[in-house]
C-alpha cells in the first residue's frame, strides 16, 4: 500500500475547483489545461521548465502529466520500484508523503493500486510525473480506512529514483 495516513501536513485550500470534470455519462474526462504546475514539496527535485500544462488521459481513466522527461529506464508491472511522492485528496489534504518521512520506498508495482502501478510505467527512472487516479484505479468504494475516504480520487507527485 502506497499511501498511508502520516501527514503532519498543514491543512490545504480546497482544490476541488481546479479538478478535470467529467463527462454528463461520467466516464470519460474533459480536457483540461492547468497554467499553474503544481506545488511541490520541500526536497522534490526541480520540473522541466517546458512540462506539460494539460494532463492526458489512458483508457483506463488515469490522467497525468510528466513535469520531468527522463530517457531512463521504465518500469513493468513487474518492477520493484523506488520513488519519492507526495499524495493528496482533492481538498488539497496530503494523506501521505515519502518527502516528510525523508527517505524515499521502495515496492513492488504490482503491490499498489492500480493508478499507480499504470502510470509509473510512463515516466523513466529520473522522471517525474503527476497523477490523477480515478477512485476506481485507487481505493475504490472501500476507501483505506482512517486516510482516504471511499470513492476518493487520488493525486500523486512522483519522482522515480530507481527501477529494479
Amino acid at each position: 500500500m502506497v499511501a498511508g495516513c502520516r501527514s503532519t501536513a498543514n491543512p490545504s485550500p480546497d482544490l476541488s475547483a481546479q479538478l478535470p470534470a467529467l463527462d454528463a455519462d461520467t466516464t470519460k474526462w474533459k480536457p483540461i489545461t492547468f497554467i499553474d504546475k503544481p506545488e511541490l514539496q520541500s526536497g522534490t527535485g526541480s520540473m522541466d521548465t517546458d512540462a506539460a500544462t494539460e494532463f492526458s488521459s489512458t483508457d483506463s481513466g488515469l490522467r497525468y502529466r510528466i513535469l520531468r522527461n527522463s530517457d531512463g529506464t521504465k518500469p513493468s508491472a513487474d518492477s520493484t520500484v523506488t520513488v519519492n511522492y507526495r499524495g493528496w485528496l482533492n481538498t488539497g489534504k496530503v494523506f501521505d508523503s515519502s518527502y516528510e518521512r525523508g527517505e524515499p520506498t521502495t515496492f513492488p508495482l504490482q503491490n499498489v493500486i492500480d493508478g499507480w502501478t499504470e502510470g509509473m510505467q510512463l515516466v523513466g527512472e529520473g522522471g517525474m510525473i503527476e497523477l490523477w487516479v480515478p477512485s476506481k484505479l485507487g481505493y475504490g468504494e472501500r476507501g483505506s480506512p482512517g486516510s482516504i475516504p471511499a470513492h476518493s480520487n487520488l493525486h500523486f507527485v512522483v519522482e522515480l529514483v530507481n527501477v529494479d
